[in-house]
């Protein structure tokens, strides 16, 4: 492990809390050492407070930062001699030990300081580095870790047999820092947890993290359990996205809720998935604390979600003391066939299961490599799992969005209403595939709830590619947005030519009977129910002239959308179709266009836009809002509804 330190842009850093920022951020960066909101860093300084007296604050990492991001105002200040007087105590329940640590602050608005807080008040030195190393981590989780650790670091750590984290975790580490630490003393090793280092200066303790990670690093590289080989496994070549979302509506009937479910099928995933004792390694339990809190207590081996959560309620009973259970449904499934399936109530949180298990994988493997992996035992998980301050955590959440552990597919989702339809869902929570023949789908959206790809609708294989593509990637289809369509230029039917209408027929009907038929046997498995809209036309109930090939395109769908609503009613599918008119917003209008339509019709830009019974503009957000709304509960008893969205049109009227 190396250095990432820069003197540059060190130097540009002009407080120490600006240095504390520089260098959490260092540690950030490398994922072997933090994921997600793990880890911590403090800083520990002096300033004046409102009455002009002296008062030493510690600065500590605020709950809901991530070190890879974090900002000045995302440490928690707290007062110093509060904390130290704490340390004092015989006993503090955990939920007492963070309300003390919120009125300690110096800053009402500032983040809920980090649990162990006092642990980092109570160590001597100004800059204290926290992480959840990997290297260091799988040494502590063999059968001998303890003599590994002496073995490694000798007098330059003090052991910290596990503790779960908390206010008595404090305690253990003030008691055994005071009787071990020496003189050539850099940081601090908590067994099945992580590593600590500290400094006078941002540096010394940013760079002591890094010399002890590299001890572990290279005691494992000494004794060949360091590099790992992941041989090309068994990928089989056949459709996964059926039995993928049963899976997922499985899961999600265990859970009580929809879930994201995300399927590893790299090879690394199918080659730790593949692997003869993987029902042994795996069933050792996580690898920290914080994975425990992420990713429950074990993974589910195989597909038998049934059994998996009479195990779950078994184990709960064994440890109760009075908790609520919490849902029994995985967050880890390893399959031969799907790899390591990662699961969350959205897919941001399915995301970060699918990485903290993937550390998992790397040091469960060392482990083996080194003499066999032994994780925390099954009272110890159960605690983690069930904590005071977790369940208090769950209690304060708020309700989720609406579509949250949902996924929804739109077409045409480059632009106009097919890209207001994907910000729609995704504000709403859901995990959105957006299709359209337009290279600039990929990027048109960012963040883990999105995912673009190039398709040709028109095209059957293309169509069962992407919704392979669309399974793996979340687990499933709930709401299927069918947006994309061409219109023609104008021509009468006397002198319309074959090609064209063959065109706009393949588009705008046979590519969405495609998409239907290949979705429904996923929209079956929906665990509240699939949901499909059709973006119509105000041609279907008021076709116009010259628009032939397109109003008979759109009206044919419609007229294929009511079909289906009285053969999928069985199934739990609602469809419905929105007829909208006069979204001038999208691509197709540009600034000449509408000048030249105004004109046709003797009125100005404004007047044509907004021409119509309650001369209002039509955007593409109010489709899109209503799509959505369509497949919420407000239309939970309504199939082969169609509904305008033209602000009134006389011709329908």
């Amino acid at each position: 492990m190396e250095s990432l330190w820069n003197s540059g842009d060190a130097e540009n850093c002009r407080t120490d809390l600006a240095l504390r920022v520089y260098t959490s951020r260092l540690l950030g960066r490398d994922s072997s050492l933090v994921l997600h909101g793990g880890g911590n860093t403090s800083l520990k300084t002096a300033g004046k407070n409102i009455l002009g007296e002296e008062e030493d604050i510690l600065y500590v990492k605020g709950s809901g930062w991530d070190l890879a991001t974090i900002e000045e105002a995302g440490f928690a200040p707290v007062r110093m001699k509060h904390l130290l007087e704490l340390a004092k105590l015989d006993s503090l329940s955990d939920p007492a030990m963070v309300n003390e640590l919120k009125t300690g602050m110096t800053k009402a608005s500032a983040p809920s300081p980090s649990v162990e807080t006092i642990l980092h008040a109570i160590l001597p030195y100004k800059y204290v580095d926290h992480t959840h190393a990997d290297a260091v981590v799988t040494v502590t989780n063999t059968d001998n870790g303890m003599e590994r650790i002496r073995e490694i670091y000798g007098d330059l750590v003090v052991i910290i047999p596990y503790v779960m984290p908390g206010f008595d975790l404090a305690r253990e580490c003030a008691r055994l820092f005071s009787a071990d630490a020496g003189s050539r003393t850099i940081g601090m090793i908590l067994m099945n947890h992580g590593v600590f280092s500290f400094g006078a200066t941002a540096r010394e303790s940013y760079e002591r993290m890094i010399k002890l990670v590299g001890m572990a690093e290279d005691y494992l590289k000494k004794n060949g359990a360091w590099d790992l080989e992941f041989p090309p496994a068994a990928q089989l070549d056949k459709a996964l996205r059926v039995p993928l979302a049963e899976l997922r509506g499985n899961i999600s009937a265990a859970a009580g809720f929809p879930v994201i479910m995300a399927a590893g099928s790299d090879d690394k995933s199918l080659s730790f998935a593949q692997r003869d004792d993987v029902p042994r390694i795996s069933q050792s339990g996580p690898a920290t604390p914080d994975h425990v809190i992420r990713t429950k207590r074990l993974p589910m081996i195989g597909r038998n979600v049934d059994a998996y959560v009479t195990e779950y309620k078994k184990y709960f009973e064994e440890h109760a003391k009075g908790h609520t259970m919490l849902d029994p449904a995985p967050r880890v499934a390893i399959d031969p066939e799907f790899g390591v399936c990662a699961v969350g109530q959205g897919a941001k949180a399915a995301g970060i299961v699918a990485d903290l298990y993937r550390h998992t994988m790397d040091v469960i493997l060392r482990a083996e490599a080194l003499g066999g992996y032994k994780a925390l035992s099954a009272k110890e998980i159960f605690d983690v799992e069930y904590w005071d301050l977790e369940q208090a955590k769950l209690r304060k959440a708020g309700r989720p969005p609406i579509f949250s552990g949902e996924v929804a597919l739109v077409t045409g989702a480059a632009s106009g209403i097919g890209k207001a339809c994907v910000k729609s869902l995704l504000n709403r929570g859901a995990a959105v595939v957006g299709l359209d023949i337009n290279e600039d789908v990929v990027t048109t959206f960012t963040g883990p709830g999105f995912l673009g790809l190039v398709c040709d609708i028109s095209d059957e294989e293309a169509v069962r590619d992407a919704l392979e593509k669309s399974v793996r990637a979340f687990g499933g289809l709930d709401m299927l947005i069918l947006n994309a369509g061409i219109f023609p230029a104008g021509q009468k039917i006397s002198g319309i030519e074959t090609e064209i209408w063959r065109k706009t027929m393949t588009v705008n009907l046979d590519a969405n009977l495609f998409l239907m038929r290949e979705s429904h046997p996923l929209l079956k498995l929906a665990p509240a129910g699939g949901r499909v809209v059709v973006i119509g036309s105000k041609n279907v109930p008021a076709p116009g002239p010259g628009a032939a090939a397109y109003s008979a395109s759109k009206a044919a769908l419609v007229q294929l959308m009511r079909v289906a609503a009285l053969e999928w009613g069985s199934d739990g599918i609602r469809l419905n179709c929105l007829h909208p008119h006069g979204v001038f917003d999208t691509g197709i209008w540009t600034e000449e266009v509408l000048k030249s339509r105004a004109d046709s019709y003797g009125l100005t830009v404004e007047e044509y836009k907004t021409n119509n019974i309650l001369k209002v503009e039509i955007t593409s957000r109010q489709v899109a809002d209503l799509a959505a709304e369509m497949c919420g509960p407000l239309f939970s008893g309504i199939t082969a509804a169609q509904l305008p969205i033209d602000g009134g049109n006389e011709r329908v009227l």
